[in-house]
């Protein structure tokens, strides 16, 4: 598997010369004026008190909820409430793979997002494919306002409904589905939360890859364009001798970022197909304050690299920074967290266990600690694709004040707090909280 792994990273970054690319994306990686729309994380922007703040996971079991967690000032958590959703996930079950009880259900991210100045929650219900809307006070706790189906159809045991993206200037909200024909689908939200599906139905399929696996849908942080992360070009499946037969997208063909204009309307117009500077593309940052300058985590490329979007929907790529593969590969490095001055870099390895962190400065990565926590073990019955037993680290977060960073490991059923050292990278835990086995993911807070 390592020498197939091998032979499907990409050698080139689509021809980007890398000076002007640097010229380019320095600027925004000091933080650009943003005009329209807000970054993911930059609605979190304005500091908590001194009392810390609030963060949100979905258990993803049968009985889908919302576990509420209160975070004090000493980065600790303490849960709140959990609230059903209504709706079902995929309880251990991994849909992607078929695999009976695994981590990381829906391989993706995104699937609990906060919207309107933290006054709404948005979180997808994977097992039956539907998306419910909560109502967010200020002391932080949920009240459920609606759930709706997005509008596919369930076949087999799970659904794969498993990222969201909003646009405000539309109130509109995107679901992705890790499985097509129809990968996108969307909302029109209400004044007072309530979810109506439209009736548009995009996908990330091209003529000759008629079953891709996406993972994440983002919004250009002006609203102009929605990305999508395609993982693999084809369904994974069991060969002969009972190993994975992963086709990982962007490897070779420079196809596995997805960019859909968006109309002021909310509605999508056709796709266009870009190069994501690396093997197996999985998770989409923008920076803060920046309106086209976004990292991309690559999880068979093993790195992260610095990528633009200009006005018309082109991107550019600049190197893709590989972390140290010498346990194994691939390291399945997947989500990312971005310190809110765009100086440091989280990303996890769920191939491994651990986060590896990153400098970023004047438009250049370079690593900074790899890994820069303990691996943490899990029960021993996960394997990663690399073959390495692992615990499969998944969602994470980060706290605006950068102090404090959070990581879902499914199969250990924790969710470990870090202090994060931004001079040196280094996270040193905190503290743990029992989280569902196997099951959980989504993490967003303020």
């Amino acid at each position: 598997m390592e020498s197939e792994m091998r032979q499907m990273h990409p050698e080139s970054t689509g021809g980007v010369k890398r000076r002007a690319f640097l010229q380019v994306v320095a600027g925004a990686a000091t933080g650009a004026a943003l005009v329209g729309g807000m970054p993911r994380r930059a609605a979190a922007q304005v500091a908590p008190g001194p009392r810390g703040g609030h963060l949100y996971m979905q258990t993803n079991e049968t009985r889908n909820a919302i576990i509420h967690y209160r975070w004090a000032a000493s980065g600790t958590l303490t849960e709140v409430e959990r609230v059903p959703t209504g709706g079902a996930g995929s309880g251990t079950f991994k849909p992607i793979s078929g695999q009976e009880s695994a981590p990381n259900a829906f391989e993706g991210a995104g699937s609990v997002i906060l919207a309107e100045s933290n006054t709404l929650l948005f979180t997808t219900n994977g097992g039956d494919n539907s998306v419910t809307s909560f109502r967010v006070s200020p002391d932080g706790k949920l009240t459920v306002i609606d759930r709706q189906p997005t509008g596919e159809p369930v076949t087999g045991r799970s659904g794969t409904a498993k990222s969201l993206a909003y646009r405000p200037q539309s109130r509109t909200l995107y679901v992705l589905h890790a499985f097509g024909p129809n990968h996108l689908r969307s909302y029109t939200v209400a004044e007072d939360g309530k979810l109506k599906l439209r009736p548009e139905r995009q996908s990330v399929n091209t003529a000759t890859k008629t079953d891709r696996v996406s993972t994440q849908a983002v919004l250009s942080p002006d609203g102009r364009f929605l990305l999508v992360d395609i993982l693999f070009d084809a369904r994974p499946a069991a060969k002969p001798d009972g190993s994975p037969n992963l086709v990982v997208a962007n490897a070779p063909d420079p196809d596995g970022l997805v960019i859909f204009p968006v109309r002021d309307d909310g509605t999508l117009d056709e796709a266009s197909f870009a190069d994501a500077g690396g093997a197996g593309p999985f998770y989409i940052a923008f920076l803060n304050r920046s309106r086209d300058t976004f990292l991309n985590g690559v999880a068979v490329g093993d790195g992260v690299l610095v990528s633009r979007i200009d006005g018309e929907g082109r991107v550019t790529n600049g190197p893709l920074v590989p972390i140290d593969t010498s346990q194994g590969k691939p390291s399945e490095l997947c989500w990312l967290q971005i310190t809110s001055d765009n100086s440091l870099v989280l990303a996890t390895n769920f191939g491994y266990g651990t986060v590896s962190t990153y400098r970023l400065a004047e438009g250049r990565l370079s690593l900074l600690q790899d890994p820069a926590n303990e691996a943490i073990p899990g029960d021993g019955t996960f394997r990663a694709v690399n073959g390495l037993v692992s615990s499969g680290p998944s969602d994470s977060w980060l706290t605006p004040d950068d102090q404090y960073f959070h990581q879902i490991f499914g199969n250990a059923s924790v969710l470990v707090s870090y202090r994060l050292d931004k001079t040196s990278g280094r996270l040193t835990e905190i503290g743990r909280n029992p989280i569902p086995y196997n099951s959980p993911q989504g993490l967003a807070g303020f």
